[in-house]
């Protein structure tokens, strides 16, 4: 009697369990297709790529397989002069395409028929790379976001805005949230400003169309931490930013946050070894008052997994 008795609980147990997680998965999964995305949709998905969690192109998730971010100058065909802060997304040959351009679809009423019909998102081809664009235009009379794919209506390739801007003016904000994800940053801080006096301290909470595409949403599983989606319209400042995810007590004395100094790997910016030994008992040493000044944090390398991660920090606005 007992043992049946166990069985049928578990059984409703189980049941109980996995209709709950049809409502908190499935079902938005379906509703979403409705919600017509948002600017910041957008942005988010041609920043970020396909996917930025567990996934056969990137295993290990080290921020392989990601798209750039890429602020213009200049035409990258014709050299003319473009507006101030125009930016492009740029797919390397391979490089897989998220959701929105695979299935346009799911971007909504309007943004999904502007980018098939206009922006030709269907003609992008990720075997031989693509270059994409946020635009706006009218639909019904409404105006809209759109993704516009600038290889097939302009035919820039990816090489040719690769060339024609400095280092300065690339974001590797796709690869930076995969250590955002990795690294469990999520664990403490969330992505996710609440209906609350979040208002005043960390921002305006977000829409549900600002989330449409993205893969994952990283939303955060609790805040121990300060929330990050405006942080850096709080705190635009790189040098900042560096010193705190190398040391976070150099910038906050009590601060509980672990040290990623490791992101930096074996080289500085100069190609020089970095010796963190030497680096962390002159810490000590400043700590203890016995000498004036913390020791110079290391310049990371441009292809560090800190300077991805600094980037999509700094994309958080």
């Amino acid at each position: 009697m007992a043992f049946r008795e166990y069985t049928v609980g578990a059984r409703l147990f189980g049941f109980a369990l996995g209709s709950s997680m049809m409502i908190t998965l499935f079902f938005p999964s379906i509703d979403i297709r409705n919600v017509t995305a948002t600017e910041s949709a957008l942005d988010r998905q041609l920043q970020d790529g396909w996917d930025a969690g567990f996934n056969l192109t990137d295993p290990a998730l080290k921020g392989w397989n990601k798209p750039v971010k890429v602020l213009l100058t200049k035409d990258p065909k014709t050299g003319a002069a473009v507006p101030p802060g125009t930016y492009a997304y740029v797919y390397q040959a391979g490089t897989w395409f998220p959701s929105g351009i695979i299935h346009p679809v799911i971007l909504g009423a309007g943004v999904s028929d502007l980018s098939m019909q206009k922006g030709r998102v269907s003609e992008a081809d990720n075997k031989a790379g693509a270059v994409f664009m946020i635009k706006h235009a009218t639909f019904n009379g409404q105006d809209y976001p759109y993704i516009e794919d600038v290889t097939a209506t302009e035919g820039w390739m990816p090489a040719d805005v690769m060339n024609s801007v400095p280092d300065a003016n690339v974001s590797h904000a796709g690869a930076g949230k995969t250590m955002f994800v990795r690294e469990g940053c999520w664990w403490c801080h969330t992505l996710l400003p609440e209906e609350t006096q979040d208002w005043q301290a960390f921002g305006v909470p977000p829409m549900l169309g600002d989330f449409n595409g993205a893969s994952p949403t990283s939303f955060g599983s609790d805040r121990k931490a300060p929330d990050l989606l405006h942080v850096a319209s709080r705190n635009s400042s790189r040098e900042w930013l560096m010193m705190h995810f190398f040391n976070p007590r150099l910038v906050q004395p009590h601060s509980i946050m672990p040290r990623f100094d490791y992101l930096w790997g074996d080289k500085d910016a100069s190609g020089n070894k970095i010796d963190f030994d030497k680096w962390r008992a002159e810490y000590d040493e400043y700590h203890e008052g016995k000498r004036d000044t913390p020791p110079d944090v290391p310049m990371p390398a441009k292809d560090s997994e800190i300077r991805n991660l600094l980037d999509f920090m700094l994309s958080l606005k």
